[in-house]
């Protein structure tokens, strides 16, 4: 079948806008040929530095023909109501309707539209201008006197299109005055005419011959396996970086791997600070000796031509760059390190952190303060963990983290040792950031977990206590990241932290009017959430979250915070702020259901709630004391004797933490359920015994929430 080919030849791309463009390009021609009747079999996308290339095979040549009928209105409808129905078909008369008899709903006009199959190159041809000229670039730009918007000049469009056995069709149209044709380009420098190609095939391996690698992946693995192969030859390991392999294959149409050195003395700085700036000022990789992290003073860059001398110049011009940044790298390091950390704590109390929550010197008060009521919670030592705090974020308003904002906390780390100060207040500088997404690690030693978290919860607590919360997809403190920090270092440290006791102190500490316990548990229900997406991202059953969630929450209280009214005394009455017992209790009630005990308690569980349900819906409870002298049957005393042993048997089983017990004490109730419900009627004759027998089964309703709120539970 034919085969589409399109290139666009523009300008240099940026190379962080390559893998969307082609992406974006892919999705909207097949969706206008979706949208127009036609298939495909198969598609795909390519990058360059100056070309956007897509190749669709499968394509039929010819549209389907289609016929539909659209339904108007009732015959003898107001003229208003004809007139829009014949726009809308494209009548020009009821003559050309015809009219359909319904026997509930009458004789109304029936439009019959058939249209033509069209050629795919007609469709294209229109199709193809509208997506060039609305291109989702995230930044565009316009140039001489035309009205396009790209990405950066665009030079020329090759569209062709057309069967393996023939001479492919150009496919003809104009955007912006060029014109479409079946010419490219290769390489800017080494290739520069114009050519002719046919289709994919012939397509790809012209630029080939252009010196022109297509396919960014394949430029990928030319740069990674020369660089390794570099390496190798000069003794060393390359540090291999995914985002800058990425970035360079974007910058390169032809990759050329080129090795350069630079003075040893620079390795007195710090590696990090060395790759940092070697990557960011001349996007080149580090090399390090084998089985060690030490760094070599060699490094490998990615030339787009292939040099006459062999890339000796290119190479050495690299390298006077990265000398002249490493040696303002070393000056910005060595001007840091003349002046303590904690002689820089004065300058924060200059930097406003917010108008609402006053300056950072303040901020770091609060952090401090908290991180040593945690510590003793997660085995920390008070005062390394009081000092860490105080000094975790003193390296912001270094010279070397002004000049690489993304080395803070490290550089911190790295001036902290050069002071002295013990390993863990020097770690903890480092890690109190982490995790900063969901591939970040987070941090295990004590101190740094004691300030990661009061550093995160002090975030928080701030902004609730302010009012600027997420909302939809509005996030710019990060609040979401921060919350989702605090759950995974307290379940991947294994520590059953409560959380509310540690928030409400601290927000009494922040200054403004607002209702203190009541936006201490509405961040807690935040937290919850949080906890719910990363069980849900672990594979848990979203149902078992809730049921547990939904066990110690009150819900008039959770109602009350939602609406920001007060809320003195709801924090007794909600239990289910640790989230590592929350998992632990998702884990154990998982089990349960699993077992042949689980299943049936379940189904029991179910039928005396909708037996419930129905008879409760008049505003009748049945939640008072069950009288044994009204226990005729033997199933039901069974059945009350089973639920008395069972229930403080699972509440004392969860206090004690021990939740596969409390599953344990719940499953001795199967038998006698099952029972009940096989040999006792529930709507007794007595109004009395009807009663009796309806609390208990609410009495049954009662056990199972000493584990989990069955009713939330799907299946």
């Amino acid at each position: 079948m034919p085969e589409l080919l399109l290139e666009l030849f523009s300008e240099e791309i940026p190379a962080r806008m390559q893998r969307k463009a082609a992406d974006d390009l892919q999705k909207l021609v097949t969706g206008a040929l979706v949208d127009a009747g036609l298939t495909y079999e198969g598609a795909k996308a390519f990058s360059t530095p100056r070309r956007l290339a897509l190749t669709i095979t499968g394509i039929p040549a010819h549209s389907a023909p289609t016929r539909e009928e659209r339904k108007g209105p009732k015959v003898g409808a107001p003229e208003q109501a004809v007139q829009g129905f014949l726009r809308s078909a494209g009548l020009a008369s009821l003559d050309e309707a015809k009219i359909q008899s319904d026997p509930k709903k009458g004789d109304f006009y029936v439009a019959v539209i058939e249209k033509h199959g069209r050629h795919t190159t007609d469709i294209l041809a229109e199709a193809l201008p509208a997506i060039i000229r609305s291109f989702p670039w995230p930044k565009s730009m316009h140039w001489g006197s035309g009205r396009l918007h790209w990405v950066r000049p665009l030079q020329s469009i090759l569209c062709t299109f057309g069967p393996e056995t023939e001479d492919p069709e150009i496919v003809r149209f104009e955007v912006d005055g060029i014109a479409s044709s079946n010419e490219t380009r290769g390489h800017r420098f080494l290739a520069p005419d114009a050519f002719a190609v046919r289709r994919f095939e012939d397509y790809a391996e012209k630029l080939e011959k252009a010196k022109v690698v297509l396919d960014p992946e394949r430029r990928k693995d030319i740069i990674l396996h020369d660089a390794r192969d570099r390496a190798l030859a000069l003794g060393l390991e390359l540090v291999e970086d995914e985002g800058l392999l990425d970035e360079v294959a974007g910058l390169v149409e032809w990759p050329v791997v080129l090795t350069g050195t630079f003075e040893e003395n620079f390795l007195e700085i710090p590696p990090e600070v060395i790759r940092a700036t070697i990557r960011a000022n001349q996007k080149c990789f580090v090399l390090r000796k084998p089985g060690t992290t030490d760094l070599a003073n060699r490094f490998v860059l990615v030339s787009n031509i292939e040099a006459r001398d062999g890339g000796v110049a290119i190479a050495a011009g690299n390298g006077r760059v990265i000398r002249a940044r490493l040696s303002d790298a070393k000056f910005f390091y060595d001007t840091d390190r003349k002046e303590t950390l904690e002689s820089r704590l004065p300058k924060f109390e200059q930097i406003v952190f917010h108008e609402k929550l006053g300056t950072q010197a303040e901020r770091i008060e609060r952090i401090v303060r908290l991180a040593a009521e945690i510590a003793p919670l997660v085995g920390a030592d008070f005062a390394e963990a009081q000092e860490a705090a105080r000094l975790a974020k003193l390296d912001l308003v270094t010279e070397m983290v002004g000049e690489f904002p993304e080395l803070q906390g490290l550089m911190g780390r790295y001036y902290a040792t050069a002071e002295g100060k013990a390993p863990a207040v020097a770690a903890a500088i480092e890690e109190h950031y982490k995790p900063q997404g969901p591939g970040d690690r987070v941090p295990n030693n004590p101190v740094s977990i004691a300030v990661a978290l009061a550093d995160k919860l002090d975030t928080l607590a701030g902004f609730w206590a302010i009012d600027e919360k997420p909302t939809g997809s509005k996030d710019p403190f990060a609040l979401r990241r921060a919350a989702l920090g605090v759950i995974r270092i307290v379940l991947e440290n294994g520590l059953p932290l409560p959380l509310l006791p540690i928030l409400l102190p601290h927000l009494d500490r922040l200054e403004g009017q607002f209702d203190k316990t009541g936006v201490g548990f509405d961040l807690l229900v935040f937290l919850m959430d949080r906890l719910k997406v990363q069980l849900r991202d672990s594979g848990a059953r979203h149902d078992l979250v809730d049921a547990v969630l939904s066990v110690g929450q009150d819900v008039d209280h959770g109602a009350q915070a939602a609406r920001g009214a007060s809320l003195t005394g709801a924090v007794l009455t909600y239990t289910n702020d640790v989230p590592l017992l929350i998992v632990r209790r998702v884990e154990a009630l998982g089990a349960f259901l699993a077992t042949e005990d689980g299943r049936n308690l379940l189904g029991g569980y179910r039928r005396a709630a909708n037996i419930l349900k129905a008879e409760e819906k008049g505003g009748e409870r049945f939640d008072g004391a069950v009288d044994p002298a009204l226990l005729i049957e033997p199933e039901e005393r069974a059945l009350a004797e089973a639920i008395g042993i069972a229930l403080p048997a699972a509440e004392q089983a969860v206090s004690r933490e021990d939740y596969a017990g409390a599953m344990t004490a719940l499953a001795k109730l199967r038998a006698p359920v099952d029972a009940f419900f096989e040999k006792v009627l529930v709507n007794a004759d007595d109004p009395a015994v009807r009663v009796n027998r309806l609390r208990l089964l609410a009495a049954i309703r009662s056990a199972t929430r000493a584990v989990a709120d069955f009713s939330k539970i799907g299946g």
